[in-house]
């Protein structure tokens, strides 16, 4: 039997196999509530909360190295190489970025590779798991699009079928391992800032604010920085490159997604390694890809090339 990945369809002697794989289960489905409710809930409270007491230097510092380190795992790790291959890594590199981005808490590996892939091979079509433009475009049904594209579609009970969008992370023992061990790498990114915060200050308060600014508020506040690529970056901005879909640039999300806001070049050119190409554009992600490189940790990097980026143009 052979198989091929064409985007992300997998097709074999027994013909293509189904969109959807087993539905998450209860426990799965309540924990996946938990884990976005109760952080959300947090980052609400997090203004009131910072104004007069409960923040520091020390939680700032936390919550600042943990959302670069868990968001360049995303980016860098889950987005660009492990769905779309925009480079080749040494196996410490592999496994480095498949825990940082694991620790982002956007759910295991093979889920979030999988529902990736889906979306672009159905982008803003019927199969994309969270177009903005899934029920219309009257103001109406774009405000229900955006609730689904931002969030809303995470509730889904149905998963997309890893079999068929991403059968060489199935293939891979690490890969495997490391999805697994999500609940492990969910313990980590939650316990380190409290453990670390109450170390540096020696008190069970800095332990309390750690946890409440490097992990609550740390991770909704990523959550939602990554999903507004879904929602916002598929409604609002400029359109300088061609796609086939609505993926638009929108520059304010530049710096907090790690160059993932500059999603029109994305979407026109995927496994391009760097997505913020024209001038001005700050891509912190493609500078780690190029760190790694000149490191000689990562290999045959899909830079943009001006003859590609000519023939994307409008």
């Amino acid at each position: 039997m052979t198989a091929t990945v064409e985007g992300s369809t997998q097709v074999d002697q027994d013909g293509p196999k189904p969109m959807f794989g087993e539905p998450r289960g209860l426990w799965p489905q309540i924990g996946t509530y938990l884990f976005i409710l109760i952080p959300f809930v947090a980052l609400i409270a997090a203004v009131p909360f910072a104004w007069g007491w409960g923040l520091g230097w020390v939680d700032v510092g936390l919550a600042a190295f943990f959302y670069t380190f868990t968001c360049l795992g995303t980016t860098v790790g889950f987005h660009r190489y492990f769905t779309h291959g925009a480079f080749k890594a040494k196996r410490a590199v592999r496994v480095g970025l498949a825990i940082s981005g694991s620790m982002s808490l956007q759910g295991p590996i093979l889920h979030w590779v999988a529902d990736h892939r889906r979306h672009h091979a159905f982008a803003d079509r019927d199969g994309d798991p969270h177009s903005p433009w899934a029920f219309g475009t009257s103001p109406a049904a774009l405000v229900k699009g955006f609730w689904h594209a931002h969030m809303g579609w995470i509730f889904d009970r149905k998963l997309t079928n890893a079999e068929r969008f991403a059968p060489d992370m199935l293939a891979d023992p690490d890969i495997r391992r490391i999805d697994k061990q999500f609940g492990m790498w969910t313990a980590v990114t939650m316990l380190a800032p409290p453990v670390l915060g109450g170390l540096l200050t020696w008190s069970w308060w800095g332990a309390v604010t750690a946890f409440f600014w490097a992990s609550l508020v740390r991770v909704s506040f990523l959550h939602h920085v990554t999903w507004s690529t879904n929602s916002i970056c598929h409604i609002v901005g400029n359109r300088p490159f061609k796609s086939r879909d609505k993926a638009t640039n929108f520059w304010p999300l530049a710096i907090l997604s790690m160059g993932e806001a500059w999603h029109n070049l994305h979407h026109a050119d995927p496994t391009s390694a760097r997505h913020g190409v024209q001038r001005g554009q700050i891509d912190i992600s493609a500078r780690l890809i190029w760190l790694f490189e000149k490191f000689g940790w990562v290999s045959e990097v899909r830079w943009p090339t001006p003859q590609r980026l000519a023939k994307l143009t409008k």
